[in-house]
């Protein structure tokens, strides 16, 4: 196939000769804010040493992953908006596809290495340093962000040999939607995926609700104290967690079930999908988790710290 000129339709926008301006002023704006949100908590992470702890790393990491992924997707939305016509080249569809689920499995193996970080720091104290030490931490890195690539990169690379007999894409940005442009579904491919799906999402999810439920049931027969530390330290996790499997389970299972939708309900849910993710985590940790919170209000107001 020759890819240079195998182009896909994008038609999920809605009304975008209308109001492609105020789109492009409302994207853009989002974008910036994410980069600036994002950039700063990462930038107080590893500038201060008080933050170079295990959970604030993982953090760091996270907050990483949506700058990459924001920036694999909003460039491109950005020019559609301003486009005539919103085309895109099948391999720059794939790229897009495989950083998305890459990037997206990474998050929840981040949030269960995350959960387990908490689970020693509250109920194994005297034994965390000896647990989560640099080695081990740099190793739970790599485990979250290799494991998505190496088993999402499959599919992407059986989906760029795939003959394409559909050219018109019913979505704004590549997901899972991209097997029905093929001429022939693979049986071998949908089960592969299910595979996957189950390893990256599924297991990580189990884990962290065990690794919570853990925590709280031995935090409950503790002090106040220490409920309270639970309470602040997991809190902004479970609810980067709920935010994230919501809009997964819409994008990888109703998707995929092929449920119909509404051209403007899968724009405004794409939309969703892309902006309060990548502003959502800036905002829970730099409130949420108090250390953080402490620099930025140095940061901010440094005349009030004196």
């Amino acid at each position: 196939m020759d890819y240079n000129l195998t182009y896909i339709t994008l038609d999920g926008y809605v009304e975008v000769y209308k109001y492609r301006y105020l789109y492009f002023v409302i994207m853009f704006t989002a974008y910036i804010l994410i980069i600036c949100s994002n950039s700063m908590i990462v930038h107080l992470i590893c500038c201060h040493r008080n933050l170079h702890e295990p959970m604030y790393i993982y953090i760091a990491a996270l907050l990483l992953n949506s700058l990459v992924y924001s920036t694999t997707v909003y460039p491109k939305i950005l020019i559609d908006f301003l486009s005539e016509k919103q085309v895109i080249s099948y391999p720059v569809c794939l790229f897009q596809w495989f950083t998305y689920y890459t990037l997206g499995g990474s998050e929840f193996w981040l949030l269960s290495v995350m959960a387990y970080d908490r689970y020693v720091s509250i109920c194994k104290p005297l034994q965390y340093p000896l647990i989560m030490n640099k080695t081990k931490v740099t190793g739970f890195l790599a485990l979250a962000w290799l494991v998505p690539f190496c088993q999402t990169i499959v599919p992407a690379g059986i989906n760029a040999n795939k003959k394409l007999c559909h050219f018109i894409f019913k979505g704004i940005m590549c997901n899972s939607l991209v097997y029905r442009l093929h001429c022939v579904t693979s049986r071998a491919l949908n089960i592969y995926g299910l595979f996957v799906f189950v390893n990256l999402v599924i297991l990580p999810v189990l884990f962290i609700l065990f690794t919570y439920s853990r925590i709280f049931i031995i935090t409950y027969r503790s002090g106040r104290e220490v409920r309270k530390k639970a309470l602040q330290t997991c809190l902004p996790h479970l609810l980067v967690l709920i935010n994230f499997s919501c809009f997964s389970v819409y994008d990888v299972l109703l998707l995929r079930m092929e449920t119909e939708f509404s051209k403007t309900v899968r724009f405004i849910m794409t939309l969703q999908v892309i902006l309060y993710h990548p502003l959502f985590n800036p905002i829970i940790y730099g409130l949420k988790m108090t250390e953080i919170s402490k620099h930025l209000k140095r940061l901010f107001c440094p005349a009030g710290m004196i």
